[in-house]
């Protein structure tokens, strides 16, 4: 039985060997393996690797313009609105001095009447200036200008000194609402003479007076009768008044001035 087994065992072994041997053989002939079907889908789908040169003549791309952050606020940082630009000011006008020298004629006319019979000292007299003055193109008193003063001195004619008297100055000017002082000299005004009346006036007393002398007693008479003529015409005349002065509004008159007057005149 013993023996039956190692006769197995050894034939066994040879087959085995045999079998091996030929197992070899058919793999060194057999042909080579197919790749895996994900390999082979990698080596298809994969492009040609580009040569140097090519890589060399492409142009690189231009990097994509990045957007600049915007500048962080500082919470400390004031915000500051834009104000609308502002109108540009009017040039400022120009003044110059000007001045009005003494002796300068004005032409006035009266708004005020004025008479020896009612005027007293200090009373009010005011005048327009009828013409302008210009002095070196720029006008020192425009026309209207309104002149303010106060009568000086006044004197009615007397019984035996037949003439008025009546004189006033003005020592204000009123331009454009503003009043300045602007001083004139004094104008002054005398009645009329009334001597030739007077002596009219007694020599037709005297003839009267000799007509009646003559009629009641001669010659004698009429010489009695000029002296008592005469002196009852002496008499008419000291008890008659001369003539008043008297300048009703719109009365033309000529100042001047006794000083000097400076103003401030705008120039273009």
């Amino acid at each position: 039985m013993k023996t039956h087994w190692i006769a197995a065992a050894l034939v066994s072994s040879t087959l085995a060997m045999a079998c091996a041997g030929s197992g070899e053989n058919t793999a060194n002939s057999a042909p080579a393996a197919a790749p895996a079907p994900e390999q082979a889908a990698t080596s298809q789908a994969a492009p040609p690797a580009p040569s140097p040169t090519a890589e060399a003549a492409r142009p690189e791309p231009a990097p994509a313009a990045r957007p600049k952050p915007a500048p962080a606020r500082t919470a400390s940082a004031p915000v500051r609105l834009e104000e609308a630009p502002r109108a540009a000011a009017p040039p400022r006008p120009r003044f110059r001095e000007v001045s009005a020298p003494t002796g300068t004629e004005l032409a006035l006319e009266l708004t005020t009447p004025l008479s020896t019979e009612t005027a007293q000292i200090e009373t009010p007299v005011t005048a327009r200036l009828r013409r302008s003055v210009v002095v070196n193109g720029l006008t020192v008193f425009p026309v209207g200008s309104v002149f303010y003063g106060n009568v000086t001195e006044v004197e009615r004619a007397g019984r035996v000194r037949g003439r008025s008297h009546l004189a006033f100055r003005f020592t204000e000017v009123e331009i454009a609402g503003q009043r300045d002082q602007a001083r004139t000299n004094v104008l002054s005004f005398e009645g009329e003479a009334t001597k030739s009346e007077d002596a009219t006036k007694v020599g037709a007393g005297a003839g009267i007076g000799a007509v009646i002398g003559g009629i009641v007693g001669g010659g004698s008479g009429a010489a009695k009768g000029a002296a008592i003529g005469a002196a009852a015409g002496t008499g008419t005349v000291l008890a008659t008044r001369g003539r008043d002065v008297v300048l009703p509004a719109g009365s033309e008159i000529a100042a001047t001035l006794s000083s000097p007057f400076e103003v401030r005149v705008e120039v273009e």
